[in-house]
């Protein structure tokens, strides 16, 4: 991720990614927890609209991104008490320092989806794993293989390839279809929805079954 220039599209401006809308899975996962809000950590934050959304819903928000554009859209916004429960930060998620402390949501729109080798996939969703707090999950908008050809749009991902690359760091919850939503006048692409979470025990080595007798 870190070879391509991020921050240039913030300068031309060029982000169809950006709706300047919280992402519906994200909205939709909050409506289905219920548990005390904690730290979340947002992974290729943009201009923070996502980050502020939680915030604004009881969050304490880590931003992260390697546009220093890009962050310094997101903390221009700081909309008033959401704002104040915010750090942006530029900073590469994959090679940069591992970051300290943990956190309850882990939550990237679109940027596991970035890496194109295995163990990339594998080291993104090994780091994810390490700042989980117990109970902490990760929530990943993914391009996936479905849908028409395309010239454009967000990169694909098989199932495969994200189930290779949480096991055995972490435990699946779901893994769901849907549509990537883009900037207006952009057709939306479709998506994986993919819930993780902190393993409480170690993940077991696949078995053959054998009767008795």
């Amino acid at each position: 991720m870190s070879q391509r220039d991020w921050n240039a599209h913030y300068a031309a401006d060029e982000l169809p990614w950006d709706t300047g809308e919280p992402e519906p899975a994200l909205v939709q996962w909050l409506n289905q927890h219920t548990r005390a809000r904690g730290r979340a950590l947002e992974i290729g934050c943009g201009t923070g609209t996502n980050a502020l959304w939680l915030a604004a819903h009881g969050y304490h928000v880590l931003g992260l991104d390697l546009a220093p554009l890009a962050i310094d859209k997101a903390r221009a916004k700081h909309p008033g008490e959401a704002g104040q429960r915010c750090e942006f930060r530029v900073h590469d998620f994959l090679n940069g320092e591992p970051l300290s402390g943990s956190f309850a949501l882990v939550f990237d729109r679109g940027c596991f989806h970035v890496f194109e080798e295995p163990s990339e996939q594998a080291r993104f969703a090994q780091r994810v794993a390490a700042v989980l707090a117990p109970g902490g999950q990760w929530l990943s908008l993914i391009g996936s293989t479905e849908g028409a050809a395309r010239e454009f749009g967000p990169p694909r991902r098989t199932a495969r390839e994200i189930i290779d690359a949480l096991e055995p760091s972490l435990e699946l919850v779901s893994l769901s279809a849907t549509t990537f939503p883009l900037a207006p006048n952009m057709p939306a692409a479709k998506a994986w929805v993919c819930l993780s979470r902190r393993r409480d025990e170690p993940a077991q080595p696949s078995t053959r079954w054998v009767g008795q007798g």
